[in-house]
Formats: C-alpha cells, sequence, structure tokens
C-alpha cells in the first residue's frame, strides 16, 4: 500500500519544515511554489529552543552549524547612551530549555531545509507553481496549479497552506471572507555588515536590543564572524496602501542614517557601515477561529502573521509542523474522517499558543518604542528585574520540554 500524500503550498521555511516533518510521519510529499526559483533571501533569525530541538529532530541543525552562531547572552542596550540596561545570559540553554539558542540568516536556514529535503525521496518540491485553488471531498483534495499559462491538477489526502501571510488557501477556507491584514505603521530594515566596517563590540557572540524612541535595533554576528546582521524597524505611517509593498525593496541609507542620528556613536557606526539596505512593512492580523476545515489546514504565517517584536516568526511556523507531523503520523489511513481528525487534532493543539504568540508580540512592540518619562520607567524596570529575572520571562515560551497553551500570567515588560 502506498503512502498517503500531502500537498503542500508554499516552500518557505514552513513549508520545507512540514515536508521534512511529514516525510518522517510516513508521508509523501509535493510542493509547490510560485517563485520560478527559491531564493535565499531575508533577515537574520533568533532561533529559539522550541524551534531548534523540532530542526534537531529533523537532523537540519548540524547542516545549520557552520552558518549559524551560538549566543552567549542576549543585550539590551538604551539608545541614547548606549548603557547596558540588562544582560540576559544564555550560556545554560540547553540544560534550561531542552535545546540550543541559535542565530541565523534566514537564507542560511532555507538552505539548510531544502538540502535535508533533496535527500528524502518522497519530497517532490515544484517551482514556479501556483496553487490557483482547491476542491476537497471524502476521497480526497484536488489543487487547481498554475505554471505560467498551463493549468493541471494535483491529488492528495490533504493540503497545507504554507503559501504566507497573503495566503490564498487560507482566503478560501475562510469561505471569501475579507482579509483582516493590517499594516502595523512600522518598518523594517536589514542588512549585512562585513566585519571590517563593523566595531568590536558589535562582533560580540551576543544577540543586542536597542531601544530607542519610535524605533528599536537588533544587531548580532553571522557566519564565522564574518558579518553582522543588523535589523532595524522604525514607526512609519504610510497608510493602508504599504500593505502592498513587498518585504525586499531597496531602501534609502540617508533616511535611515538620519532616523537614528540621535542615538549611540555604536549603533550610528553600525548603521553607516551598511551598504545596502532592504526594507519591508510589517503586517499583523487578529488571531484567526480556526485553522481547518476537512482535508485542509494552515501553517505558518498564513495561520498567524505575527510582529517581530518576539522573534517568533519562523519559530512558531516550525512548531506548527512538528505539531503537523506529530498529528499525521497518528493517521494510518486515508479517509476523509482519520485525516479530518488528525488536522483538527493539530490545530486545536497549536492555536491558543501561537495566538498567544501573536498578541504578545502586538505588545511587545508598544513597550520596545516607548518615548519620555514612559520609557525612563521601562528602563528603571528592565534595571529593576536583571537579567535573570528578564529571562525567566521567557521561559513559557522558549522550553521545547513543555509547549504548553495554557493559560498563564502576563510575562512582558511592564513600564
Amino acid at each position: 500500500m502506498s503512502h498517503p500524500h500531502a500537498l503542500i503550498a508554499g516552500a518557505g521555511i514552513g513549508g520545507l519544515s512540514a515536508a521534512l516533518c511529514l516525510v518522517r510521519a510516513g508521508w509523501q510529499v509535493s510542493i509547490f511554489d510560485c517563485a520560478p526559483a527559491l531564493e535565499e533571501v531575508g533577515a537574520g533569525l533568533q532561533l529559539s529552543p522550541n524551534a531548534t530541538a523540532i530542526l534537531r529532530r529533523l537532523d537540519v541543525i548540524e547542516r545549520l552549524a557552520p552558518s549559524s552562531l551560538t549566543p552567549e547572552a542576549i543585550r539590551v542596550r538604551r539608545a541614547s547612551d548606549g548603557a547596558t540596561l540588562a544582560l540576559m545570559k544564555l550560556g545554560d540553554a540547553e540544560s534550561r530549555w531542552g535545546a540550543p539558542y541559535l542565530l541565523a540568516h534566514r537564507a542560511d536556514l532555507q538552505r539548510a531545509l531544502l538540502d535535508a529535503a533533496a535527500k528524502e525521496d518522497a519530497i517532490r518540491i515544484h517551482t514556479g507553481v501556483a496553487v490557483a485553488g482547491f476542491a476537497a471531498g471524502a476521497d480526497g483534495v484536488v489543487a487547481a496549479l498554475r505554471q505560467g499559462v498551463v493549468r493541471v491538477e494535483a491529488a492528495g489526502d490533504c493540503l497545507i497552506g504554507a503559501d504566507g501571510s497573503r495566503s490564498l488557501i487560507r482566503a478560501k477556507l475562510l469561505g471569501g471572507a475579507p482579509d483582516a491584514l493590517q499594516f502595523s505603521k512600522r518598518t523594517a530594515w536589514r542588512a549585512l555588515v562585513p566585519a571590517g566596517r563593523a566595531g568590536a563590540e558589535a562582533l560580540r557572540p551576543e544577540s543586542c536590543l536597542w531601544l530607542g524612541r519610535k524605533a528599536h535595533l537588533v544587531h548580532y554576528p553571522l557566519r564565522g564572524g564574518s558579518v553582522v546582521n543588523v535589523v532595524a524597524i522604525v514607526e512609519d505611517d504610510e497608510g493602508p496602501s504599504a500593505l502592498d509593498s513587498g518585504w525586499s525593496n531597496q531602501g534609502d541609507s540617508d533616511f535611515l542614517k538620519a532616523r537614528f542620528s540621535t542615538w549611540h556613536d555604536a549603533a550610528r557606526s553600525l548603521i553607516g557601515g551598511a551598504a545596502d539596505w532592504r526594507k519591508w512593512r510589517l503586517i499583523d492580523r487578529d488571531p484567526l477561529p480556526a485553522w481547518s476545515a476537512g482535508r485542509v489546514a494552515l501553517l505558518g504565517d498564513a495561520a498567524h502573521p505575527m510582529l517581530p517584536f518576539l522573534a517568533q516568526g519562523a519559530a512558531q511556523a516550525i512548531e506548527d509542523a512538528g505539531a503537523l507531523g506529530d498529528a499525521l503520523q497518528q493517521t494510518a489511513g486515508r479517509d476523509e474522517g482519520a485525516v479530518s481528525r488528525a488536522l483538527a487534532a493539530y490545530a486545536a493543539a497549536r492555536i491558543d499558543r501561537a495566538s498567544r504568540v501573536q498578541r504578545e508580540s502586538r505588545a511587545q512592540a508598544k513597550i520596545y518604542h516607548l518615548d519620555g518619562a514612559a520609557a525612563f520607567a521601562r528602563d528603571m524596570a528592565i534595571r529593576a528585574l536583571g537579567g535573570e529575572r528578564m529571562l525567566a520571562r521567557y521561559d513559557w515560551l522558549y522550553d521545547a520540554r513543555s509547549q504548553s497553551a495554557a493559560p498563564a500570567r502576563d510575562r512582558r515588560i511592564r513600564a
């Protein structure tokens, strides 16, 4: 008897991770991505233990090791004078949370996932092919595919929509209901600064978070310390039309230099060391009430696009993939009831936790960008807590051994 067959729309981090998890659950997988080639683009990623535990099971961590960094700490600094507000040490991440804390570039993670997928005969990746629609029933699901002017179909036992924040699968799954994507009035800028143009502080093996007025900056070294990944997020009210902008547009470095002109010398010097900036508008949406219907389910940004203020976008997509594999591993048959129940169980296992991360990421955005007296109170609160108690506030999120969706008290920074 042949293995059950999953169709996945989207070959991003979520789609590739899901494919690897499903193969280990005994499924064959076909992935369809509208891009003509899988380009290695994007910004750096903070891969917390809740994600790396799953990547390790997929044999991806060892592929990522040469280009990733195991940080010694997360340092929080004040923009105006560079003062360290907190130092959260990560030396015991493995014993504390059950898996390593890693820093990596999105392109390097995608390459590691693709390399792992290439070793699996049960995975087929089709580029330049868009999923344009689907029909699901008792005998399976049929996806309508578009490859240029050619229209074809693919049949499978389930369809996973991992096709991003503007997901077509989500739109059809919701029955044509209007989407609720929102422009967050914030823009993210990214660049890679060569080590020779970065200061010694920026090359320390740690993730550094700067908090400033209506903006924040994150940086850390990558690729053996040869480059420093820099992400700057600024408040930017360009209205709803900004939703139509891509996520890799050319950025004007003069704008960014002016925007950070009052920041400490170390931050300004690092920003000035970048030769090329790319920017994208940050979008958000309220949590969905459901992620699955019958043989179709959502994953990653298609299910829960979120702001990056908890650095969990990729991590939550990887968690989705792990939960999906666990749920479908229990499905020995291919009948509609078994597959539908498995996908419903997957959604039930993930929706509360991912929705909480969405909400808390949105709340954290306000805390990061405070100004005046509110910012002063926030900084005092961070210093009073200290690094260890600050880090403890993320145990619920990072612990790979107890990824519970159960409610917990609010652990965000309070000013």
